[in-house]
């Protein structure tokens, strides 16, 4: 699908220049005329990867609409004298797509995590909004051979959003490789989401939201896992920061 929508280049990826409203707008119009989106986020440490994983690059740049979910890469855009106007948080965009499918009588199909986790996710929204918005679901682990069975039970369900919580890059991939054979109106992957919304991960305060802490938030609750990952991803990304400024002064 070719949108209208501004720009910029960041560190080597593509980043659109728009908020939280001007995103769902754009996809609930996308929606109603059956129009096909993919939608992408990027944070510090999918910039990061990016740089080396071409596959993933390829499967990032390819999104329709692809929006800054990290606060870090708000700010370092800003750094680099390229204005981004927010954070478009996946979960929270997420969170409201729901809300949208409830009101418009859309159906979703969730993918991802655990079978405990994602049968708690369509509980709570069953329970919150109505069975309806309720396409199918399933766990998050499965392998190559077993994808195309899984795309067409999502094919099946008739769905107009999926949401993909798998870890990156197999998700972005995943979606990349399979968009046009599921030709559903809205496609996103939408990475831990489904943890925090069935109480497994606990989502930052507000206030670490909004200062750019959310992944020390996250790195306490998960200390083994996440610390070589954000040390490693936050201390490339200042560096690709730093280089891409000198560069330029140059």
């Amino acid at each position: 699908m070719k949108l209208k929508k501004n720009r910029i280049e960041f560190l080597n990826s593509p980043i659109d220049v728009l908020t939280m409203q001007e995103t769902l707008e754009i996809i609930e119009n996308a929606i109603s005329s059956r129009e096909l989106i993919h939608h992408v986020v990027v944070n510090v440490a999918k910039i990061v990867n990016m740089q080396k994983d071409e596959e993933l690059r390829n499967s990032v740049i390819s999104g329709d609409i692809i929006n800054a979910d990290g606060q870090g890469v708000v700010w370092g855009a800003k750094f680099l004298k390229k204005k981004l106007p927010e954070r478009v948080a996946g979960i929270d965009l997420m969170q409201n797509l729901v809300k949208l499918a409830h009101n418009k009588n859309y159906k979703i199909f969730f993918l991802g995590a655990k079978e405990e986790i994602v049968s708690k996710v369509v509980k709570i929204y069953k329970e919150k909004y109505s069975a309806n918005i309720i396409a199918g679901y399933r766990n998050g682990y499965f392998t190559e051979k077993e994808e195309k069975n899984i795309v067409n039970d999502i094919i099946k369900s008739k769905a107009d959003i999926l949401f993909v919580a798998i870890s990156s890059p197999k998700k972005e991939n995943f979606l990349n490789k399979y968009k046009n054979v599921l030709r559903i109106p809205f496609i996103m992957g939408v990475g831990g989401s489904f943890d925090v919304v069935s109480g497994k991960v606990k989502r930052a305060p507000r206030f670490m939201q909004r200062t750019g802490f959310e992944w020390f938030y996250r790195f306490l609750q998960e200390p083994r896992r996440m610390w070589k990952r954000n040390l490693h991803a936050n201390s490339k990304f200042l560096f690709l920061i730093l280089k891409e400024k000198f560069k330029k002064k140059s």
